[in-house]
This record gives C-alpha cells, structure tokens and sequence, in this order.
C-alpha cells in the first residue's frame, strides 16, 4: 500500500513514525448529498466538507466509515517497525463545539436516558416546573439551541458534558481497534482551549500530548500545560506533539516571529517540566491549504526555514542535557491546582459574576491566573484533574469549582486531617451536579467543613466592596459570598466592607478553620488589581509555608526554576529564563545569573 511504502522508507532513513488517524478529514464522499453525516452548530449551520471536523461522528454512518478506515491502516502498518505511536483524529474539537445534528441530538437522548435513568429523576433534578419545562419522555428534551431567551442551565450543562462524553467513547473506540492489530502506544494531542472533558479522554490513552502554540508574550501557556498533563497518566512521559518553530499562520492570521532563543528555551523547558518528546508543525512548508504562511522547518522549495536555525539549537541544547533528562525526573510537587472539566462546562454555561466588559468569568482564564501566581512565586507545582490523588500534596488550591461532588469533598477531608492545608474558592461549592443551587447552604457541604455560613451573595464589580486582610486592602469582583463563622474554631482572615451600608457588617470574605492536623481556607471573592494581586501571592506564600511546603529557589519574574531528582534522590535543578528579559535565582547565598532565553543548571 501507499502509506507501508512511505513508512518503509522513513524507516530506511532511520525516522520513526507517530501514524494520525485520519479521522478528521474525511473525503467528499461521505458527506456530498449527505448533509445529515454532517456536522451542525448551535445556531443550525451546517459545516460543509473542505476544512476539517465537519462530520457528525455521532452519524453511525460515519462513525462506521471512521473505525472503518482506522482498521484498514492497523491490519496493515500495526506491527510495522518504524511504528512507536498512534495518534487519535487531530485536536478533537478545536474548530467546533458541541455537535447539533439529528444524529447528536439522538445521542443525547440515549445520553439523558443513562445518565438519568428515568423521566421523573430529570424533571427533579432540574426542577422543570419552572416555566412548564417538565417533560414526558428523554425524546422530548431539546438541544440548547436557539430560544427567545435563554435555556435551563441544567440542560445546558448537560449536553455539553454529553457531547464531550460522546467524544470520548469516540477516541474510545478507535483505540479498541487499533489496539487490536497492533501494540504501539495510543495518544491524542489536546489544547487547552479545545470543547472536550480532558480528564475522560486520557484514562483511554496510553500516554498524553499537546499542541501549544506560544508567542513569547504567552510563554506561561506552556508551562501550564506541561504542569498539567504532566499528571494526565501518572508514571507515563507526555509529549508535546506540535508547537511552531517560528510563527503560527493561516489565512488572515500572521502572529509575530519569535524572538532568537524562544524556541530553545520552550523546548528546555518543556523537557525540564517532563515533556518526553517535541514535534514541530511543520517539518516543510505546505505548497497548497489555508495554512500556506504557517512557519516551517523547511520552507515548499526545500530551503532551510526561518525556524531552521532555532530547530538546530534545540537539538544541540537537547544532546547537552541528554544525560541529565534520562537519568532524572520532575520532582514530586507538594502544591496542586484542580483542574475540572466539570467546573469548566458549568462555567461556560454560567460565567457567574461576569460585568460586561468590566470582569470575565471564564475557567481558562482563572486557571491561567491561579497558576501564574504559582510560578511567579517560585513554587514548583502540579496542576491535576479532579479525580486525580492528592495525598503527596501539602497544599491544594481549587479555584472555581461550583460543583463540588460528595467523592471530591470526602477525599479532601480525609487529607487535610492528614494535615493538608486546602484554599478553597472563590466560586466553589455553589452549585449542584445538575447545575442548580443548593436548597441547603449556599456552598453546600463545604461550608460546614469550613465551619462557615454564608449570610448572602451578589455581584460586587463596580461597587467599591473591598477585603481588607494583613494591613492590605483591595478591590472585590465577581461575585461575592459574604461568610461568618459557626464554630469558636474558625478565624475570620479577611474582613469584607461594602459601600453601601446594608451590605457591611462583621462578614468574612477570607477564613481558616483547623480539622484534624490541617487547615481549610476559604476565600469566596476575587481581589482585583495590583491590591488584589499582593494579597493573593501573600496568601498562597503564608499558606505555603504554613503547609511546610519545602524551600524553593526564589528566581526572578519570567525565570522558572524545576527539580528534577535522580533515582539516587539527588537533585539538580534547571533554571530557564522564558520572557527574554534574563533573570537571576537566589539558593541560599547563592546569585545564579540566567541570560535572556537561556538556562543554568545547578
């Protein structure tokens, strides 16, 4: 066949191969005349064949043709030896959303039926009295498509959970084929931003990727995601299986040539946080597509590309470190950042205390936020899913998670009475599974662990509502829940006064409660501005150390510093300057230099 022919040689020149199901880019066939196996979006648009990810895999149709075609490329290159890695589709979701078409809609249905089990459980859950929404049978609930004015939020969130569960068995089982006829690994490359539950997703693989994409204003995104999918499939390298060698480009989008050196200290740094592997998009410029200024190693005539010399000093940078990287590995980290995929649909659903063009409420955003504060710190960190353990951590931060389930909350527990310190919110623990608010507590069970009450909450952008906590006062935005204590045990931090006099009073906005041998800390509002800004990285430092979270280097702003620990227990750790600026670490007495874009190991 073609592609064992292409593979022979690649092999012959001494090349390995990740092989892509095709699954992304479908020909004309399976959809001309068939706009029923295509793709529609949340308005009823249908995606037309010429881009990509514009099929229904929801459409058995389709989906036939696509585990069809992944078992012809098995039988035939599945024990092939240039062969070490599959890759499922392409970046599952990072054209389109949730899927609209009849044969997704009739997923969902069959989705709602699993999930829910029966009619009467939904009409409960989602209290569908309200605006006569109770329903007879699963048929009858709608897609969240267009109305006069807005869908239930417990629909909402449902269907793009469904959606993104949907996708998963999907990936599922196009990895169940390929495993059959062959045992190279099985990966998938994620971004960040893609409509998918990521945490699902990569219990069915074999070992994680991501695409990133940074300019070198953005050099922080691929910490984060080395930080997280680092812990995606533990005792398992991650890869990051595309990134730009120079600059992104497609039709209307030129972002800006990295500056010398970037690409060198991406790639240092990805390895250094556990990255296994680095793949560059493109090898040689495409000659025809709608990506034809994209950057390239190798431009459509064959010449050295302007990322070519930056290619070169990757590798030569990867040969140093060589020894280093094989011999070692990123040292335990004792702070975590939840991720949930959950927490990220509910609020895309509802971006509660978001002001027009004065506060965003989006979950990137506040993730991106959170963890920047982590690394600006010096704190070597992990940011981990949901369901993912914590009992090596000693600090646990969990910004933004509305729902908070019964399994989360007990595991929590059990490890701040171990003596973890856990800072909680804001925006935790205020809504249901089914995305509505808790006739209990306005932060369900959490507040009796935090041994808290909420009085009330509101949106407090734009109102002069402020915290004041260790001589510091800021800003509030967002939404706010003002808190008092219930128990002797439980300190009121931070002290919440509001503008208007009916909303002041001795409230909290920031608590700590000692259970067991360790500490809950809650902070239901967001400190804004360069206020805001110090109490939140005095807090996480006082926390920190509080927790007993081991020394770290203390390297300047934009010079991140990573343990890596041999199999001796020795530790050596690698300093990388990614803002262009240069930075120097201090370790203990010690002043460690690190040149723009450069690195030091010490």
């Amino acid at each position: 066949t073609f592609w064992r022919r292409v593979l022979d040689r690649l092999h012959a020149a001494g090349m390995a191969v990740v092989f892509c199901t095709p699954t992304a880019t479908p020909p004309i066939w399976l959809t001309y005349g068939h706009p029923e196996r295509c793709f529609r979006n949340a308005s009823g648009k249908v995606m037309l064949h010429g881009s990509r990810q514009h099929a229904a895999y929801d459409h058995p149709d389709v989906r036939a043709a696509c585990l069809r075609i992944v078992e012809a490329l098995a039988k035939t290159l599945g024990q092939h030896p240039a062969l070490v890695a599959w890759q499922l589709d392409n970046e599952f979701k990072c054209h389109v959303a949730e899927d609209y078409s009849d044969a997704a809609v009739a997923g969902w249905h069959h989705w709602l039926g699993d999930h829910f089990g029966t009619i009467e459980a939904l009409n409960d859950a989602w209290a569908t009295d309200v605006w006569s929404e109770r329903y007879q049978c699963f048929d009858q609930v709608p897609a969240p498509g267009p109305t006069p004015f807005m869908h239930h939020a417990g629909l909402a969130t449902a269907y793009r959970r469904a959606d993104r569960e949907r996708i998963a068995e999907f990936a599922e089982a196009q990895a169940a084929v390929l495993r059959a006829y062959s045992a190279a690994p099985v990966t998938h490359n994620f971004g960040l931003g893609f409509a998918v539950d990521f945490e699902r997703m990569c219990t069915g693989l074999d070992f994680v990727s991501f695409d990133d994409y940074p300019s070198a204003k953005r050099w922080r995104t691929v910490v984060l995601d080395n930080d997280l999918f680092r812990n995606a499939k533990p005792g398992r390298a991650h890869w990051l299986m595309e990134t730009s060698v120079a600059h992104n480009g497609w039709f209307g989008e030129h972002e800006t040539v990295h500056p010398p050196g970037f690409l060198r200290a991406e790639a240092v740094a990805s390895f250094a946080l556990g990255a296994q592997t680095i793949c560059y998009w493109l090898w040689r410029q495409q000659r025809a597509g709608c990506e034809l200024p994209h950057s390239a190693v190798m431009s459509a005539w064959f010449k050295p590309g302007i990322g070519h010399e930056s290619v070169a000093q990757v590798e030569a940078a990867r040969m140093e470190l060589h020894t280093l990287l094989t011999t070692t590995r990123p040292a335990a980290a004792q702070i975590g950042l939840t991720w949930s995929d959950h927490a990220r649909v509910m609020l895309q659903t509802e971006p509660i205390g978001a002001s027009s063009g004065r506060h965003s409420t989006d979950y990137r955003a506040i993730i991106d936020a959170w963890h920047g504060r982590l690394v600006d710190a010096g704190f070597h960190r992990d940011v981990r899913f949901e369901g993912a353990d914590i009992d090596d951590l000693k600090l646990l931060v969990t910004p933004a998670m509305p729902y908070v389930s019964d399994a989360f909350l007990a595991k929590v527990e059990r490890w701040v009475r171990a003596g973890g310190t856990w800072l909680c919110g804001p925006l935790t623990g205020m809504r249901t599974a089914e995305h509505g608010v808790s006739t209990v507590a306005a932060l369900g069970a959490v507040e009796a662990l935090a041994g808290v009450e909420v009085v009330f909450g509101w949106p407090v952008t734009g109102s002069e509502t402020t915290v004041t906590t260790g001589g510091q006062t800021a800003e509030l935005s967002g939404w706010c829940h003002a808190m008092r204590p219930i128990g002797a045990d439980t300190k009121v931090m931070g002290v919440l006064a509001a503008a208007e006099s009916a909303h002041a009073g001795p409230l909290a906005v920031i608590t700590e409660r000692p259970v067991g041998d360790g500490l809950v800390v809650m902070l239901t509002a967001e400190p804004q501005g360069e206020a805001g800004e110090r109490i939140l990285t005095t807090l996480l430092n006082h926390y920190a150390n509080l927790a007993g979270v081991a020394a770290t280097s203390s390297p300047t702003i934009g010079t991140i510093v990573v343990p890596r620990v041999s199999d001796t227990g020795e530790t050596t750790w690698i300093a990388v300057n990614l803002d262009g600026r240069g930075g120097i670490v201090r370790d203990g007495d010690s002043v460690i230099a690190v040149e723009p874009y450069g690195w030091r190991l010490f």
